[in-house]
């Protein structure tokens, strides 16, 4: 299905009259349509600012243009490319507005201007060949200058996975419904509330998160219903009531990691109406000024506790900000405690088995919140496995093979089909092949427990990581590692790698973690993990970590490690116990992956 034609109008109400006049689809057929605002003839951006850009679809182009033309919103915009096929429907416009949205937010060189009121992902008669031609619409405004970057260059970056402009799961979507009328009710009463929303990895939680500030962000921007399509799921949440109620409404998304943080404030630099200076650290809230309306907080399993800091600021900090919320240095205080008496509502999203340092809010902590939201029907629950392709059952097995208790009866392996998954007897050949799967697919990465020294803090010229001939460097960057230049040549910590997807991710096992086969359980060597902070008494709260908490927070460590990968996982354990021990699990066959089935370069990107 090819024959489409893109044709580019000048902006200005003569140029549409006049493509009006020349055929009755211009003003009488399903279209799809891209407004912006540069005139230059190849569409290319010459200043390397952000152009902006509106993407719709109308039955009758012609009449939605004329009231664009009428859009203060929208003056600044100079010219349409009216995307035009003899056998598009409804449905199929739709479907392709949405898919050039997504992939005009994520190529980084467009500010896009539609409100997100709900990315459509509906079913439709032979969808998935008109999705297959879309893949020709993107080459031909490519090659008009409309995109900056290929399509796996677009769907590997940060900025495309991260994007509010998402078409959620089912139970994503049936979350953010319920949220949304929880929320507006409790704004209109004035009432205070916590919700959680909790999910395993690669379930979609920090995408709910960056998609609630967008919508509210829209809903609270609502001056007219021009672009507002009746259809959209949440199309129901922008009415002047809700609009009213947020005004001078402060909402803020708290991210405690460094490297998550710093890549979704660029996220937030890119979106229309959002700010990076919206995204905080625990820090910035308890020193901000007043209270939040609304705080919604990613990844609140890592939030801390009362604990040494990383540098003796924010040791002050901490003890600062807890004597001006609370009257006195009450060391029971955490983080938790701050967001809970700086915001009237909060929304937290968390994974309790994510936890991987002692200064984490403790399991009880967490246990406790969930109980109480639970209690008050504002418990949510993300289920959809998004990120691995082995499915829903993949992650609950990686914990399975890592569970620190003895194992009690025997344990069977599980298959997963065409993912790749796979344990290597030497790490050489597992670092090649992530070098392969790298230059198939982009976004292929080696990762590692902290389980040798940082000597590149120090040395630039050093090797961190040594193993029989092989030697490697820690992450040169701690912000957005996963999509540095040198992060192939790299090995990244979970703190690089926490909440982010990878295409193919192969996993170091250090000698911190190791088998024992006479007592059949794993077991760390706490001289073998260099993670200060990780192994760290907490003389604070007058807290000490066995050998068996550091068991928990290093298995948790490696299970968040071993779920990143998308379309394939590879392992390598140092120890060589460890590497029987997960023979029995993990398939050591040679696989061909560039022609296997789960390829992403053998679907159609949607």
């Amino acid at each position: 299905m090819t024959s489409f034609q893109i044709a580019r109008v000048e902006f200005a109400r003569p140029a549409v009259a006049t493509w009006r006049s020349q055929d009755e689809k211009h003003w009488n057929w399903p279209v799809v349509y891209v407004l912006d605002n540069d005139s230059r003839p190849d569409g290319r951006n010459s200043n390397n600012a952000l152009r902006d850009i509106y993407v719709g679809e109308s039955l009758n182009v012609v009449g939605r243009l004329r009231q664009h033309l009428e859009s203060p919103a929208k003056q600044h915009l100079t010219n349409v490319r009216i995307i035009l096929h003899e056998k598009y429907n409804k449905s199929v416009c739709l479907d392709l507005e949405s898919y050039l949205i997504r992939m005009m937010a994520g190529d980084g060189a467009n500010q896009v201007l539609n409100r997100n009121n709900g990315i459509t992902d509906a079913q439709y008669y032979q969808r998935e060949e008109y999705r297959a031609g879309f893949r020709a619409v993107f080459d031909q405004l490519r090659s008009a200058g409309v995109f900056t970057r290929s399509i796996p260059e677009i769907e590997n970056s940060s900025l495309f996975k991260l994007s509010p402009y998402k078409a959620l799961t089912e139970d994503q979507a049936n979350s953010v419904e319920e949220i949304l009328t929880s929320f507006f009710i409790d704004l209109s009463t004035g009432g205070r509330s916590a919700i959680v929303i909790q999910g395993d990895p690669g379930t979609g939680k920090t995408v709910v998160a960056i998609y609630l500030v967008k919508l509210l962000v829209d809903i609270a921007a609502l001056n007219s219903l021009e672009d507002l399509d009746s259809d959209s799921r949440f199309s129901d949440f922008f009415t002047a009531t809700n609009q009213r109620l947020l005004q001078n409404c402060r909402i803020g998304l708290v991210v405690p990691q460094q490297s998550l943080r710093g890549t979704i404030k660029d996220v937030f630099r890119k979106t229309r109406g959002l700010h990076p200076d919206m995204v905080m650290t625990p820090f910035q809230v308890g020193e901000a000024d007043g209270v939040f309306d609304l705080l919604i907080v990613d990844e609140t399993h890592r939030l801390n506790q009362r604990a040494n800091q990383p540098s003796g600021v924010l040791n002050g900090k901490f003890t600062t900000i807890t004597r001006e919320l609370f009257g006195s240095d009450d060391f029971s205080k955490s983080q938790l405690d701050w967001i809970l008496a700086k915001s009237r509502q909060q929304i937290f999203l968390l994974d309790a088995m994510q936890s991987v340092r002692p200064a984490d809010l403790p399991q009880e902590r967490l246990s406790g919140l969930v109980a109480d939201t639970r209690a008050t029907g504002r418990h949510f629950q993300l289920r959809t496995q998004m990120r691995v392709q082995a499915g829903s059952d993949f992650v609950s097995y990686i914990r399975w093979i890592l569970d620190p208790n003895p194992l009690s009866v025997p344990r069977a392996r599980l298959s997963f089909g065409e993912y790749d998954f796979r344990a290597f007897d030497t790490v050489e050949e597992m670092r090649d092949e992530i070098f392969q799967r790298n230059a198939d697919v982009g976004l292929s990465r080696m990762v590692a427990g902290y389980a040798w020294e940082w000597k590149t803090q120090k040395d630039k010229t050093a090797f961190d990581i040594e193993i029989g001939d092989t030697r490697l460097r820690w992450n040169s960057t701690p912000t957005d590692w996963v999509s540095s230049d040198n992060a192939l040549q790299e090995v990244g910590s979970v703190h690089t790698v926490q909440g982010y997807d990878l295409n193919y991710v192969g996993v170091i096992i250090g000698l911190d973690l190791r088998f024992d086969p006479l007592r059949r359980r794993l077991f760390i060597v706490r001289d073998s993990y260099f993670d200060k902070k990780g192994k760290e008494n907490n003389r604070a709260l007058g807290r000490t970590y066995s050998d068996d908490d550091l068991l928990r927070f290093i298995t948790q460590i490696y299970a968040v490690l071993l779920t990143r990968g998308i379309w394939g996982t590879y392992v390598y354990a140092c120890d060589p116990g460890l590497r029987a021990y997960l023979s029995d699990f993990i398939p050591s066959r040679s696989r061909n992956p560039v022609n296997s089935a789960l390829n992403p370069n053998n679907h159609t990107i949607l």
